[in-house]
């Protein structure tokens, strides 16, 4: 999220972050965004008291703020129907790994890096991929890859595919903006 909402202020990335939602009231990312002046909502199905609540709030939220794209960037939650439908190709999410390969449900953060290592793997990488009502599903718009290398644990994988997720995002966003990527054909 960092990397997007700074290649935006830079200037490259021709897009204004317009809101962060986020299920977690304590994470970073809240906190970050507060300081850099940009709109964010705590929402939980906890806090709204369910799941379709939070499906609805999400995507009433997104409509009132301009939204056109949704970003998942550390997003951990399934998207509800709603959500969906009022963004249908127009959600993306990164993977830390070459889809469709360690992806699924419960497949994020070290829990991916530990299956490429066990796997025996010599290649990781970064999947962009567009959000449908499946885990780590969606028509795939780019990857990169990562090589695993030897001595390579969970932690120093993770390092070298979220350096990778912070330039190929706002790369793969900027040519969608600009129209070299069209959503609506992959």
């Amino acid at each position: 999220m960092r990397a997007i909402v700074v290649a935006c202020r830079q200037g490259w990335l021709a897009a204004e972050p317009a809101l962060l939602i986020s299920n977690n009231r304590d994470c970073g990312a809240i906190n970050w965004a507060d300081l850099q002046g940009i709109a964010w909502q705590h929402m939980s199905a906890t806090k709204l008291g369910s799941d379709a609540a939070l499906d609805e709030a999400m995507a009433r939220e997104l409509k009132a703020a301009q939204v056109d794209f949704v970003v998942l960037a550390g997003y951990m939650r399934k998207l509800g129907p709603k959500a969906l439908a009022a963004y249908s190709k127009r959600i993306l999410n990164v993977h830390p790994a070459l889809l469709p390969h360690f992806g699924g449900q419960g497949m994020y953060g070290k829990h991916v890096h530990e299956a490429v290592l066990k796997s025996g793997d010599q290649i990781s990488g970064v999947t962009i991929h567009i959000v449908d009502g499946e885990y780590d599903h969606g028509p795939i718009v780019a990857q990169s890859e990562v090589p695993v290398e030897s001595g390579d644990t969970p932690d120093t994988l993770a390092a070298r595919v979220q350096a990778a997720e912070q330039e190929l995002y706002p790369r793969v966003l900027q040519s969608i903006v600009s129209g070299k990527i069209d959503l609506d054909k992959l």
